[in-house]
């Protein structure tokens, strides 16, 4: 809000669209596939490397600058941030291949793991004033996180499976509170986006 020349007061209204639908699917797709990975299904291939930088990294930045440009902390800091762990996440796979350092260890996995589920449980503190969809979502991967941190650390290839599976719930949660926003907001529904708090 400002005042023109004349005195006259002056709003500025944001007419942007939502962008967390786009950073919740960039997320929940590719945390789907990885996770299928994890449990089993097939192994890491480029198809997750492709999702990896593109959809789970470069959407979920493009949302977390779109969020910062609704004046919405959370969105900007959670969108942003899971975008990069998604490049970091593949460049630690493909780095070593192009002779650009040495595989990680299990131990440093993780602890690389560790500290995004520390960081991913502060971000589900925040959730508690958002809404249950979020609070699913983010619970699921602070929990996600936690199990491969464990899985590295033990070597246990079981808890890297029990992982997997919990992943893919995740994802799907995730993909449940984007379409909800989508659909809800087509069918001129009540919403609450990613960061507006309860009052």
């Amino acid at each position: 809000m400002d005042k023109d020349k004349l005195g006259k007061t002056v709003t500025f209204k944001e007419i942007t669209s939502n962008p967390a639908p786009l950073g919740l699917l960039g997320f929940g797709m590719t945390t789907v596939l990885l996770n299928l990975h994890n449990a089993g299904f097939f192994p890491m291939d480029s198809m997750i490397f492709a999702m990896g930088i593109f959809y789970g990294g470069f959407a979920q930045v493009i949302a977390g600058i779109m969020e910062w440009k609704k004046d919405n902390t959370f969105g900007a800091t959670a969108f942003t941030s899971y975008g990069f762990f998604w490049l970091s996440l593949i460049a630690i796979n493909i780095l070593p291949t192009m002779g650009l350092g040495e595989a990680p260890s299990s131990q440093s996995m993780a602890a690389y793991l560790f500290m995004w589920a520390i960081f991913t449980f502060a971000m589900f503190i925040g959730t508690l004033r958002i809404n249950r969809a979020l609070q699913v979502v983010f619970g699921s991967l602070a929990l996600l996180f936690l199990l491969l941190s464990l899985g590295h650390f033990t070597g246990s290839a079981l808890i890297l499976t029990i992982a997997g599976y919990e992943g893919i719930i995740c994802g799907f949660s995730a993909i449940y509170a984007a379409m909800a926003q989508v659909l809800n907001e087509l069918y001129e529904k009540t919403i609450m986006p990613i960061g507006e708090v309860k009052k």
